[in-house]
């Protein structure tokens, strides 16, 4: 890898998400919208504070996995990342380029959606703000690497809109959103053993009900993060040069 390469990446990446205003207003805006209704779903603050930790890793993570995916779609079928991997561009290159400019939008996207929850919305927590708001960045990440690593495998946009169900929806469902792990049938408990959504979704659990700093959340934080590095290198792994 460059750095210098990649930060162009980067900047280039950047530049076009500031003239694309309505998919800027779809990443930064739409968590803390979906966030709101659900706050008025259950019009009731209690309820509310025991959901919406789990739904800040759910609706970034799934935000940034469909646009990801999509925007480097686009860029294969127009030829564009045919003409940059005729350059002295490394595959990682172009995929951590991608990855920092959707996670600097994605530190944004949390801001807001946290700032909208804990001021408007009534959030209440027990653990470090600060940590949770870094979680669910984590969380952001881990969508965009997997929307980039999906987009390898995708020849039209629709199709990589269908990815969503395959690599979104079976971690929304088991990651413990809706009931524990540990009581769903054993089979589902398995499968949700080795879907990284669901640590996010319980180092988020855990950090709004407790201050602690253990090695449960210290180890539910590296099995996301190297969930995303290993989405990035497979992705770089299986990215084409060609144009299908």
């Amino acid at each position: 890898m460059n750095p210098t390469i990649t930060l162009a990446t980067t900047r280039r990446i950047l530049t076009q998400l500031r003239h694309d205003h309505r998919t800027l207003a779809l990443m930064i805006i739409m968590p803390s919208v979906l966030l709101a209704l659900l706050r008025y779903v259950f019009n009731d603050e209690q309820q509310f504070s025991r959901a919406a930790p789990a739904l800040l890793a759910v609706f970034p993570f799934a935000i940034m996995f469909i646009v990801t995916s999509i925007t480097t779609l686009r860029e294969r079928t127009t030829a564009t990342l045919e003409r940059l991997m005729t350059m002295p561009l490394a595959k990682l290159d172009l995929l951590f380029g991608y990855a920092i400019a959707f996670g600097l939008v994605a530190v944004v996207q949390v801001v807001v959606a946290m700032v909208t929850s804990l001021t408007w919305l009534g959030l209440d927590i027990t653990g470090s703000v600060w940590l949770l708001g870094g979680i669910a960045v984590l969380d952001a990440l881990l969508g965009t690497a997997l929307g980039l690593f999906a987009s390898a495998f995708a020849r039209t946009e629709f199709q990589a809109v269908q990815f969503m169900p395959a690599f979104v929806m079976p971690q929304v469902l088991l990651c413990g959103l809706f009931a524990p792990r540990d009581e769903m049938a054993t089979v589902l408990d398995w499968i949700s053993d080795v879907m990284p959504l669901s640590y996010a979704v319980d180092a988020l659990t855990q950090v709004t009900h407790s201050t602690e700093i253990d090695g449960t959340l210290v180890k539910n934080l590296l099995i996301v993060a190297a969930c995303a590095l290993a989405a990035l290198v497979l992705g770089a792994a299986t990215l084409r040069r060609r144009t299908p």
